[in-house]
This record gives structure tokens, sequence and C-alpha cells, in this order.
């Protein structure tokens, strides 16, 4: 599958969601939505979370006869976003998207005026999607393993970019570095795309990003990707190998689900549910994530639970190998 230009793709969901009011509705009630339902994401407008959340909401829109609005309330880390969700009211009108930052920011920060697993309820996934390990081109290491001999020999000589302390794109490599038992030395960038700027100009040596970020630059032979994170292949760079092939054991996927404040009514959250499952099995959705390098994730609210669970105390182990604090 050709993944499209990350600018067209934008205009494509912005057009999209722009024409949702032309669109056949479903027969309006008074029952749940019957007002806009508001959407938090904590990362800026034409990120990978932020498409993916519009198109999530654009579906829930049309299925729902209601608008979903994406709100991006940026800052700290998702946690302004998040405490935004868990502050409002628990019917059904505001909810979070949910990501491994939220995992993340459980152990990473020390005071927070919330606690995720226990204050945002499980609502459904929406989709994983892979970061690729990835070198310029000049750097002697074709292959994993030709990476991890070349920082033995060289230890604490490779830096490593990244989106920020505690950032998935940081806490991805302090995996690599922890079960591959080599040294990198940290240096965290404002966003991802400052990191790739400098990886391609040779500061840095390697960079973990999402593939959907990779690819304009892959494609054009300024980075060399190495493998990606995830247990499988990514459909988009299907010749790239995975970390685990290598690392045994090594995991790390993007994830993306949306969550409710605490005592959400159960009709509301299997409505919704239902209603985002339903998005994942359809086949023209199902293209739009994997356009995104992304494969969809559909689960119940509890298997969303465990999986975040889960994804929480991972990441919590990592930190603490790590040392990384908030910034």
């Amino acid at each position: 599958m050709r993944l499209p230009h990350r600018r067209r793709f934008l205009h494509l969901v912005a057009a999209g969601a722009a024409a949702l009011p032309a669109l056949p509705r479903v027969a309006r009630s008074q029952t749940y939505p019957a007002r806009p339902v508001h959407l938090m994401v904590g990362f800026a407008a034409g990120g990978t979370t932020d498409l993916g959340a519009r198109l999530m909401g654009q579906w829930l829109s049309e299925r729902l006869g209601q608008q979903f609005i994406i709100e991006n309330r940026t800052g700290a880390a998702t946690n302004i976003a998040t405490e935004a969700v868990v502050r409002a009211p628990p019917d059904g009108y505001t909810l979070l998207i949910v990501t491994a930052s939220n995992a993340i920011n459980a152990t990473l920060y020390d005071k927070l005026n919330f606690n995720f697993l226990r204050d945002i309820a499980p609502v459904a996934g929406v989709m994983l999607y892979p970061l690729v390990m990835q070198v310029n081109p000049s750097f002697p290491a074709k292959t994993v393993p030709e990476f991890i001999s070349y920082a033995k020999a060289n230890p604490g000589k490779i830096s490593y970019g990244s989106g920020g302390n505690g950032t998935s794109i940081q806490v991805a490599t302090e995996l690599f570095k922890m079960m591959a038992g080599i040294e990198m030395t940290h240096v965290p960038y404002r966003g991802g795309a400052p990191a790739m700027t400098d990886l391609m100009g040779g500061q840095v040596q390697v960079v973990f990003n999402p593939v959907p970020e990779s690819m304009q630059f892959i494609r054009a032979g300024k980075l060399r990707p190495l493998a990606v994170t995830t247990a499988t292949r990514s459909e988009v760079l299907p010749d790239v190998p995975t970390l685990g092939d290598f690392v045994p054991g090594y995991e790390a996927s993007a994830v993306q689900g949306i969550g409710a404040p605490k005592g959400t009514s159960a009709e509301i959250i299997d409505k919704l549910n239902k209603e985002i499952n339903l998005g994942l099995a359809d086949p023209k959705l199902k293209a739009r994530f994997a356009d995104l390098g992304a494969t969809v994730f559909p689960s119940s609210p509890s298997d969303f639970n465990k999986f975040m669970t889960e994804d929480t105390k991972k990441w919590a182990k990592v930190i603490k190998f790590s040392g990384a604090k908030s910034e």
C-alpha cells in the first residue's frame, strides 16, 4: 500500500470532516449524544495522534448524528488534556484521546492532580502503530546486530534524539538500551521533528520515530530504517525486520484509544465502544488507518483497560532504569 504524503492526507481528512454536515445522519433522538461531543487531544494538530482522532471523530459523527469536535489541548506531555477530561462531568460529552504518554506519565511525574488508571474510564482502543529505528545513511551500521556491536565497541559515543523526556520515542529507545545492554546519550528535543532534522544533519546518530512521520525521509533515502518496534512487521515497511528479531522479547507499540471521565455510565461507554469497533471493522476506515501506517486495535473496555494497565507497569520499569525526569 502506498502511503500518501502527510500534507495530502491531512487535506483529505480535513475535507472529509468539513463535509460532515452534508452527510446522511442517523435518526436523532433524545438519547446520547444529544449535543456535540468534545474529543480532547494532548498533541498539536497534524500529527499522527491528531489525524487518528479526526478519522474516528468523523466516523462517530456520521454514525451518531452529532459532531465529535477535536480539541487540541497541548502541554505537559498530554497532562493538560487528561486533567481537563478528569475534571469534566461524566456525561460522555468530553472524551480523551488516550496514548502511550498517559501510561508513561503515571511514573514520569511525581505529582499529578489525577491518577490516570483510576480517573479515566476506558472506552475502546483505536489503533497501534510502530516506531522505526532509523539512522543517517552515513552511519556505519546497516543492521541492528551491527548497531549493537558498534555501540558496545564505542560506549557512550552514540547519541539518540527524542521528542523530549518521557516521550514514547525516549522510553522505546531506553527499553532497547536496557535489553541490548548498550550505552547511548540522550538528546531531548521539543518534539520529534527537530530530532529528525538533526538526525539527517548528523548531530545525533539514531532516532526511534513513528512510522507515519518517517516514511517521507526513508523513501527519499535520507534515513536508513534498521527495525520497527512492534512484534510484527509494518505493512508499509514490509522489508524492515522487527527489533524483536534481534533482541528477543522487545516490543513497543504506540497506542491510541478513547477514555471518558470516571463515573460515565456503562450505557454510554458500551454505545461508544460498539460504534468505534464497527468503524475499525469498516474496510474504508480501516484502509485510512493503514495509510497512517497503523493497525486498528478493536477492544472491549476491559481489554483496553488491561492493555493500558500493563503498559503503565512496563514503562514504569523503563523510566526507573533510565532515570528519566519530567521537564
